[in-house]
């Protein structure tokens, strides 16, 4: 396997502006895992690694998994412990890199006994990484994404511990007439909100499925998604708080869909 050596090579400065700029990945169509974790867990999800990136000591202490990675990737190489330093997001590199090619496609089929969860314009990536990691663990059936963060930002996907490759998640452009066309076909789309003249989730019966939305974190979900939705549903709280962070919030709603 070919090893690069120089700073200056094109690839290694690519793999870096794609870690960077969200400009940089959707021009390419390409993104980056980075760490053990992130890139094996590529061998259970439907994305396809064009290239790999590894060191030799990382390779030594995974080579079994490494081998498989080198299987199914266009492209393998070997790199020195300072590139692997130069091109990493974290403080403690473990040498083990993928560049997966974007999915143009990410569109799953929902029905309306589906239990969705849709995110309006969530811009933190800690929150949406959490919140499709803890999507996951609950088993929600899919995630749909309108705007806000980009989803393949580096930040959300080690919040999201590999969820994000293994997760029926919907990406568009244009929420509230996605929200439409599902009402149309008979979905239930409910708006999460912390005002009081809001139906307490709790009373909602999510036993024939439902849509929830979560709102942006600082201005909730919009008034063009409040007159989509059939309710506004809260959370009920005996604290001070006025509201919840938006991960929060959804992991509550999810809990209260699938209990």
């Amino acid at each position: 396997m070919e090893k690069i050596t120089g700073k200056s090579n094109d690839l290694i400065k690519s793999v870096k502006k794609l870690f960077s700029s969200s400009k940089q990945r959707r021009e390419q169509g390409l993104f980056v895992l980075e760490g053990a974790r992130l890139v094996f867990d590529v061998l259970n999800s439907f994305y396809e690694v064009k290239y790999f990136l590894i060191t030799e000591s990382a390779y030594d202490k995974y080579k079994p998994q490494s081998d498989k990675i080198i299987a199914i990737s266009s492209q393998s190489y070997f790199i020195t412990d300072d590139l692997s330093a130069k091109i990493s997001e974290t403080q403690s590199s473990q040498g083990v890199y993928a560049v997966c090619k974007m999915k143009s496609d990410l569109d799953f089929e929902i029905k309306t006994d589906s239990k969705v969860i849709a995110l309006d314009n969530v811009q933190d990536p800690g929150n949406l990484g959490t919140i499709v990691r803890t999507a996951e663990a609950l088993g929600i059936d899919s995630i749909i994404v309108g705007g806000g963060c980009d989803i393949y930002n580096p930040k959300v996907l080690r919040a999201s511990m590999g969820s994000m490759l293994r997760t029926n998640l919907i990406k568009t452009d244009c929420l509230p007439d996605y929200l439409l066309m599902l009402k149309s076909k008979g979905c239930m789309i409910y708006g999460t909100s912390p005002s009081s003249d809001a139906v307490p989730i709790t009373n909602i019966d999510f036993s024939k499925g439902g849509v929830c939305v979560i709102g942006n974190e600082a201005n909730g979900i919009s008034d063009d998604i409040s007159d989509i939705c059939h309710s506004l549903v809260t959370i009920p709280m005996l604290g001070k708080a006025e509201s919840l962070n938006a991960s929060c919030a959804a992991s509550i709603t999810m809990w209260e869909m699938l209990r």
